[in-house]
Parts: C-alpha cells; sequence; structure tokens
C-alpha cells in the first residue's frame, strides 16, 4: 500500500480541507531607470520654454508703469509669474497696491504647499534648503515629482529652477528695455501678453472634470465682479471657486457612498 496520506475522501465530512499553498505577494516594481540625461533634458525643456515668457511679464510690468529696477527686482526676488502678472495686472487697472499685493500673496501660498512635498522628496543638506526654496515654483515641483529616484529628482528640480530663473530674469530684462523703447504698450495691445502667457502655461493642466470646473467658475466669478468691486478683489474672489468645487465634490462623493451602502 503506498505510503501516502490519507485522501480528502477518507478525512471524513467534518474535517478541514487541506489548506492551500500560499506564497508570498510579489514585491512591487522598482521604478525605470533614467539616465541623467534624460532628465536634463527634459527639465531644460520646461525651463527654457516657461523662461522665454519673462519677456512678456517685461512688457506687461513696464506697460503698469514700474521701471525697469522694479520689473527686474520683482523677478529676482518674488520669482513666480502667476503672481507677478496677478500684481502688475492689477497695478495696471488702477487698484490699490495692497490689494494687489494681497492677491499676488495668495496666488504665491501654494509654493509652501510644494515646499513640503518637495522638502520629503529632496533631502537636501539644510545649508542649502533656503536657496532651494527661492526655485519652488509649479515647473520645478512638476519635474521633480516626475522623476523615479531621488537623484533624478534633485536633478531635475536644480536644472530646471537654474534654467528658468536664469532665463526668466534675462527676458524680463530685455521686455522691460523693449517696453520702453516702444513707448505706449497699450497702443501695441502688449497688456494682454501677461494673461495670454498665463492661459497658455494652464490650460494644459485642467486634466480632470474637477479642475476645468475651478476653471470655469474662477472666469465667471472674477469676470462677474470686475465692474463692481476696486481692481485686484476680483482675483481673491475668484479665488473661491476652489473650496466650492471641492465642496460639493466631496458632497457628490459622500451621497455616493450612502447609496452603495445603502
Amino acid at each position: 500500500m503506498p505510503a501516502y496520506g490519507p485522501s480528502r475522501s477518507a478525512q471524513g465530512p467534518g474535517s478541514a480541507p487541506d489548506p492551500a499553498p500560499t506564497s508570498d505577494p510579489a514585491p512591487a516594481p522598482a521604478p525605470a531607470p533614467k539616465s541623467d540625461s534624460a532628465v536634463v533634458r527634459d527639465a531644460l525643456g520646461v525651463g527654457i520654454a516657461v523662461g522665454l515668457s519673462g519677456f512678456a511679464f517685461g512688457v506687461t510690468a513696464a506697460g503698469a508703469g514700474l521701471t525697469v529696477l522694479q520689473t527686474c527686482a520683482l523677478s529676482l526676488l518674488v520669482f513666480t509669474g502667476a503672481s507677478q502678472f496677478a500684481l502688475v495686472g492689477a497695478l495696471a487697472a488702477g487698484g490699490n497696491p495692497l490689494t494687489a499685493a494681497a492677491g499676488a500673496f495668495f496666488l504665491g501660498v501654494r509654493n509652501a504647499f510644494y515646499g513640503l512635498r518637495l522638502s520629503q522628496l529632496l533631502k537636501l543638506p539644510g545649508p542649502v534648503r533656503p536657496f532651494a526654496a527661492q526655485w519652488v515654483i509649479d515647473e520645478t515641483t512638476a519635474v521633480a515629482l516626475a522623476q523615479p529616484t531621488r537623484r533624478s529628482a534633485r536633478i531635475g528640480f536644480t536644472v530646471t529652477g537654474l534654467t528658468l530663473y536664469v532665463l526668466w530674469n534675462l527676458t524680463t530684462l530685455g521686455g522691460a528695455l523693449g517696453a520702453e523703447a516702444l513707448g505706449d504698450t497699450d497702443a501695441w495691445g502688449l497688456d494682454a501678453a501677461g494673461p495670454a502667457v498665463f492661459l497658455a502655461l494652464l490650460a494644459p493642466m485642467l486634466r480632470t472634470a474637477t479642475e476645468r470646473a475651478v476653471a470655469g467658475i474662477a472666469v465667471v466669478l472674477g469676470l462677474g465682479f470686475l465692474p463692481v468691486l476696486p481692481a485686484g478683489v476680483p482675483v481673491l474672489v475668484a479665488a473661491l471657486a476652489a473650496p466650492a468645487v471641492l465642496w460639493l465634490e466631496g458632497r457628490r462623493l459622500g451621497a455616493r457612498r450612502k447609496g452603495t451602502d445603502r
């Protein structure tokens, strides 16, 4: 008689079945490596493409009445395009400088949240962080987060930040000097350059229905309150679109969960 254990039929109806063989779950695949040259190429592409729009800011700032020195100081010290355009746009419309600065400030607050994520990702040495903080903007964050490893994230962040900072400031200077040479920028229609560049940068980022809803409601609020509120204030009102849409989205998801649980 073969020396096998009892068969399943011989174990009786009350016996537990043989345990199924178990195997450890396969480990998550490691992120695909990416060469340093590929990271540098991608970072340069972003830095150059966006850096050239500094020319539009220089023209817009000069048209708003800022001197070349004031315009260049904004790009050197503030270095966040959306906030810079919001500031000079409000000033050009005759807004109160404090209101214009408040709108620019609230647009720039998002960079603080980027910094929280990037500090965990990059793990830069303490003495370097204050200098790296100047480069925490939309573009450097996007490039760094797209990388598979910490090394490539550091390279992407550094190359994007350096390229964009240098080129943005050079083209800001060129735009401000060019606007002075042209004279009245309104006569050339160059005051529309800033909003056009901002929309061109924003449009590709609106990938989901929620993002498009926020953008659409913000436009409606901004344009709707433009005739009745002081210059610069409609921008602050338009910022209410984001929490409003997120609140509605939360209620919709909550209602869907309740319907599923029933």
